[in-house]
């Protein structure tokens, strides 16, 4: 637990640091208390973040919005597995540090070693977020940026019978990923055989980064995932479109339309990222106390190609309004590739005269599994 923390902590310290130039990974805390949905329910300051065709769904007296700033981390650590490696190093140490190390001190080590053999691997995930938008009947505009790093440290076990081998011969491979994009929205309302559609658009810079590490056991630190740098710049778009009945609205969002691939390697591990095109279909009730929204992803989203991890993510989110003035949140989120655990979402927003808003977020998919993001927003 405690690497657990350091890892999120430093993380977090390297994207506040950063410029703010910092895809799914959202740091919206609004979206990720209703379940992480928002291509048919986002307000249009966070549109490019989900949809860019929502930067049209603004209010009469709107004028301009700022999102400063907005931040999220999440852990996935399902097996414990960080925990097993502190008691594992330990015991290595005693076993070291030993004259002539006991059969009982040898069969600790195996014990530590076959409970990491075949554990999940741990993700750590942290963004940053920030937005600034101008609503206008005649074209909305939205410039943004975000960053999010997602790091993934699984354990490679040897079979050797003998227990000093056994765990000079294991590693744990570490691969992360670094995503930061800079782009401009817009975002236009027409009105189509007397229906109410809108249309976005998103062109945008990104920078995709990736660093690999193989270490032994003994030597694992998960602070260490940066010491190498794979980098790589590129020019993306995404597009949406929202059609809206009364209440009702149906969104479809097509993210990253040109692919990108990254390779990843150091100390003989090799893997490549994938940034492949997502599309998602949404549809929102928005009433004046209450919204409710379901996401669903049309297509799988990838990431490092030997780590057979894709997510397909059907998300449902609700949210209570008081006046403007408070809101209560709460969603559910399942992967359909179970790769992730089923989570829980909820969280509050506070907006007193709606000018400033407050919104903080937390979500729980099981033991050592749990996210947690916030944002400020100001409107004029």
């Amino acid at each position: 637990m405690h690497k657990i923390t350091v890892l999120a902590v430093s993380i977090s310290s390297v994207l506040l640091t950063s410029q703010a130039n910092a895809a799914n990974q959202v740091a919206d805390a609004r979206g990720n208390a209703m379940g992480n949905t928002g291509v048919a329910s986002a307000d249009y300051l966070s549109a490019p973040f989900y949809n860019p065709a929502l930067g049209s769904s603004f209010r009469d007296n709107d004028d301009f919005a700022l999102l400063l700033p907005a931040f999220g981390a999440s852990i996935h650590d399902s097996d414990d597995s960080l925990s097993v490696i502190d008691d594992l190093q330990a015991s290595i140490k005693n076993y070291e540090s030993a004259i002539t190390p006991s059969l009982q001190q040898a069969d600790e080590l195996n014990g530590y070693l076959d409970q990491l053999d075949g554990n999940q691997p741990l993700r750590v995930t942290a963004g940053l977020g920030f937005a600034a938008s101008l609503p206008s009947q005649t074209v909305s505009s939205n410039l943004f940026a975000r960053r999010y790093i997602e790091v993934v440290a699984a354990a490679d076990v040897a079979d050797d019978s003998n227990v000093e081998q056994r765990y000079q011969n294991s590693h744990i491979d570490m691969l992360a990923f670094d995503y930061t994009e800079i782009g401009l929205s817009f975002a236009k309302a027409f009105t189509l055989a007397g229906e109410k559609v809108s249309f976005g658009v998103t062109p945008k810079y990104q920078q995709l980064t990736t660093y690999a590490q193989r270490v032994t056991v003994s030597d694992f630190d998960i602070e260490n995932y940066d010491e190498s740098e794979i980098s790589k710049n590129a020019f993306n778009f995404d597009l949406g479109a929202v059609w809206y009945k009364d209440n009702l609205r149906t969104g479809l969002a097509l993210k990253n339309i040109l692919a990108q691939e990254i390779d990843a390697k150091r100390n003989g591990l090799q893997d490549t990222y994938e940034l492949k095109p997502q599309a998602t279909l949404a549809i929102a009730y928005t009433a004046e106390y209450f919204t409710v929204a379901v996401d669903a992803d049309l297509t799988k989203q990838t990431r490092f190609k030997s780590l057979n991890d894709d997510t397909q993510f059907v998300r449902f989110g609700f949210e209570g309004n008081a006046w403007d003035w408070a809101q209560l949140r709460a969603g559910y989120e399942m992967d359909l590739e179970d790769t992730l655990d089923n989570s829980i979402t909820a969280g509050i927003g506070i907006s007193p005269f709606d000018v400033v808003s407050l919104d903080i977020a937390g979500s729980y998919a099981g033991d050592n599994q749990f996210g947690a993001s916030a944002n400020l927003a100001f409107t004029f």
